[in-house]
C-alpha cells in the first residue's frame, strides 16, 4: 500500500482547523502533519488534540520556510504522496482521494486545486476582484511561458508524488509567499506531468489571505520568476533553483 502524507502549513489557524481536519475523507489519508509557524493562537494545542503530529517553529519563518519543513518531514516518513492543505478552511479536503487517484495512475506528477470554474463563482463566494483579476492575468502569462494549460496556478491545494519532492530543490527556494510560482516552474523545468482538479472558492473572514501590498508584491516576483525561466531556457543565465539538489 502507498502511503499517503496530508502536511498543513499552518500559523493562527485556532478557528479553522478542525473543521478542516473533519473533512478529510476516513481512510484516506495515513497521517497528518501540522507545522506551526509561530501562532499567536490556540494552533498547536488543538492539533495536538486532534491527535496530528505537530512541528513548532518558535519563529515565524514564512509560508514557503514552512513548506520547506513540512516537506521534510514528510518524506522522512516514508511518504509516497503528499498533499498540503492549508488549514484555514479554504480549500475542500474532500477532494484529496481523487488527487491522489490522478498521481497514482501516473496521469499527473502535481495535482492543484483549480478554484476559478467560473468568474461568477469566484467572486459570489468572496474571491476579491483585484484578485481574481490579478490571478487571471498571472495564470495566463504563466501557462504562455511555460506551455501549460492550468486553470490556476495560485491555488493552496497541491499533491505530489515523491518524486517530485525528491527532486525539486525546494530548499533553494524563497521563504516567502512566491515559494508556490517557484515550486510550479520547477516542475515545469525538471519535466513533470502538471494537472489540475476543480475545488470550490472559499473566501470569509478566518481564511487566511495576503493583503493588498503583499498581493501586489507576490504578482512582481512571479513575474521574476518567470524571467529567470526565459533566461534558463534560452541559455543565457542558470540559476541554483532549477538546478539539482546536489548543485550550489
Amino acid at each position: 500500500m502507498k502511503k499517503v502524507v496530508v502536511v498543513m502549513p499552518a500559523y493562527n489557524a485556532e478557528r479553522t482547523l478542525e473543521k478542516t481536519i473533519k473533512e478529510i475523507p476516513q481512510g484516506s489519508v495515513d497521517e497528518i502533519i501540522l507545522v506551526d509557524d509561530g501562532s499567536k493562537d490556540r494552533t498547536v494545542d488543538i492539533a495536538r488534540g486532534l491527535g496530528l503530529k505537530v512541528i513548532v517553529h518558535p519563529e515565524n519563518r514564512g509560508y514557503g520556510g514552512n513548506q520547506k519543513t513540512c516537506y521534510k518531514a514528510a518524506l522522512e516518513t516514508g511518504a509516497d504522496y503528499i498533499v498540503m492543505v492549508h488549514p484555514d478552511y479554504q480549500y475542500d479536503a474532500r477532494v484529496i482521494p481523487f488527487a491522489i487517484g490522478l498521481l497514482e495512475l501516473g496521469i499527473c506528477d502535481v495535482i492543484i486545486g483549480n478554484r476559478v470554474r467560473t468568474r461568477k463563482e469566484a467572486l459570489r463566494c468572496g474571491m476579491p476582484l483585484y484578485k481574481y483579476i490579478a490571478n487571471r492575468v498571472l495564470t495566463i502569462i504563466e501557462n504562455f511561458v511555460t506551455g501549460q494549460n492550468l486553470g490556476e496556478w495560485h491555488s493552496g491545494f497541491r499533491a505530489y508524488a515523491r518524486e517530485v519532492l525528491t527532486t525539486i530543490p525546494y530548499e533553494k527556494n524563497s521563504d516567502g509567499f512566491v515559494f508556490d510560482s517557484e515550486f510550479l516552474v520547477q516542475a515545469v523545468v525538471f519535466g513533470f506531468k502538471i494537472g489540475d482538479i476543480p475545488i470550490p472558492v472559499r473566501y470569509f473572514k478566518e481564511a487566511s489571505s495576503i493583503n493588498l501590498f503583499e498581493s501586489v508584491r507576490y504578482g512582481l516576483n512571479t513575474l521574476a520568476i518567470l524571467v529567470k525561466y526565459i533566461l534558463y531556457k534560452i541559455g543565457i543565465k542558470k540559476f541554483a533553483i532549477f538546478g539539482k539538489k546536489d548543485e550550489t
